[in-house]
């Protein structure tokens, strides 16, 4: 369930983008369907689940094109709904986070790497996106964002080892990843930022 719900919202997120720069119905579709799904591709590929849930269980792909369809049709009302792709964008981190690092936990990977499958997880879909529209990842330049989807995934690790419920440790683990994401787009948290020398400055 929290696949589905992930996939629909990062779907959401990148039939925004396409709309936004004007793609046609197919191209606003692939988008929908890549944002929606490549990070769990990634995780099932990684983990040996295949063939991917994406691929064999059609739901993906339905909830994919439904968030593609209804945002093409009612791009409007979407984009007011949620404020456009960044809220979007937020939210399927959130819930790829957490529930990438169930599976992987669930098909027992050990704590360190199902926090970092998780993370790889959440921004997978949105780095593909923003490749298709021609920009910079959004992970690799944003305010707290694969930071973001560690700490989430780092909740939900540390609620199995302490034997938590794990509906607990997913609701704590999204609303960590959610509210850092957040607070970090209002507020302008990052991360600290290369920064070239100056052409101009000499060898010492």
């Amino acid at each position: 369930m929290l696949d589905l719900i992930g996939t629909f919202v990062f779907a959401l997120s990148g039939a925004t983008a396409a709309v936004k720069r004007r793609l046609d119905l197919f191209g606003v579709l692939v988008l929908s369907f890549v944002a929606g799904n490549f990070g769990g591709i990634t995780r099932d590929l990684m983990i040996g689940a295949v063939p991917p849930a994406a691929i064999s269980d059609w739901r993906y792909l339905a909830v994919s094109l439904l968030a593609g369809v209804l945002t093409f049709c009612w791009f409007p009302g979407v984009d007011r709904w949620h404020n456009s792709v960044l809220l979007f964008d937020a939210a399927g981190l959130a819930l790829f986070a957490v529930s990438g690092t169930q599976k992987a936990l669930a098909l027992g990977l050990n704590p360190v790497m199902a926090a970092l499958l998780g993370m790889v997880t959440g921004i997978g879909g949105g780095m593909v996106r923003d490749v298709l529209v021609a920009e910079i990842p959004t992970v690799l330049r944003a305010d707290l964002y694969a930071v973001a989807a560690l700490a989430g995934a780092a909740v939900v690790v540390a609620g199995s080892l302490l034997h938590i419920p794990s509906t607990a440790t997913t609701i704590a683990g999204a609303a960590l990843c959610f509210g850092l994401r957040l607070m970090a787009i209002r507020r302008g948290w990052q991360l600290p930022i290369a920064r070239p020398r100056n052409h101009f400055e000499k060898d010492p």
